[in-house]
């Protein structure tokens, strides 16, 4: 029966029931309105602006709901965080945050979610990475599996220069996340920069498996395998980094895992 319905007249039915239900806070019809409108008009712009801020007014009034019912939950206070983060007001998301652990010392991710404000925060001044780092530690404590703290804290070793901790935490984050390209590009780099060449080929090929339009994966692969004679390999490396170089400068995506 809908098929005999002109495309336009379901479309427009769609989106005044989006519009009738927001305006009577029935949600679940709301819901139904954007499952059938984005099944049978997907690709449709208007269709998609539509849905986009449906989404949008449904999240404002669940998170309302949110502040209503629990405005004291370690719920409310994250969400009040991220809002504050979202906004650049570093300091007031930073004492949600800690609110949270005032409560529950032990809460899963709200250490990582701290240590990584602090190293976003601009003004948080030259004792941020020391002061996030325990952050992250404290998170491992609570949550060993969380391969993101593990990265993190690779990133600053790295930087430190110190890359006998950057291998180990690099090496574990790619254990706990088989998926993680970064991970591996990282421990691939910490090995070059600790003159481990040989080494350094295995977890680079590992990223570059999981990652193969990312140029820093082959800069770096193809410098390991110049520094262990591998000229040829190397050489094809060298000839893909151009490739993408020649791409991403026509303003063609790489493709990569976003950070």
């Amino acid at each position: 029966m809908a098929a005999q319905v002109p495309a336009e007249t379901r479309k427009l039915a769609g989106v005044i029931g989006i519009r009738c239900s927001l305006a009577i806070d029935d949600r679940p019809a709301t819901l139904d309105f954007i499952r059938s409108l984005s099944r049978d008009f997907g690709r449709d712009p208007d269709v998609l602006y539509v849905i986009v801020h449906a989404y949008s007014d449904l999240s404002t009034r669940t998170a309302l709901d949110l502040a209503r019912t629990a405005p004291q939950s370690a719920a409310a206070h994250k969400l009040n965080a991220e809002a504050l983060e979202e906004q650049g007001k570093w300091e007031p998301a930073e004492l949600e945050y800690e609110e949270i652990l005032k409560k529950d010392p032990n809460a899963r991710g709200i250490h990582f979610l701290l240590g990584r404000l602090l190293l976003s925060r601009p003004d948080a001044g030259p004792d941020a990475p020391a002061r996030a780092k325990e952050e992250f530690l404290k998170e491992l404590q609570i949550d060993p599996g969380n391969a993101d703290a593990e990265y993190i804290l690779g990133v600053l070793a790295q930087r430190a220069q110190n890359f006998d901790e950057a291998i180990a935490r690099f090496s574990q984050a790619a254990k706990l996340d088989q998926n993680f390209a970064e991970a591996y590009l990282g421990w691939g780099v910490s090995l070059l920069g600790d003159k481990k060449y040989e080494e350094a080929i295995a977890p680079l090929k590992q990223a570059e498996r999981l990652t193969p339009r990312n140029p820093d994966i082959h800069n770096a692969l193809a410098t390991a395998l110049v520094r262990t004679g591998n000229k040829a390999e190397a050489e094809k490396e060298f000839a893909i980094l151009r490739s993408l170089n020649s791409t991403n400068q026509s303003g063609a995506p790489a493709g990569d895992r976003p950070q």
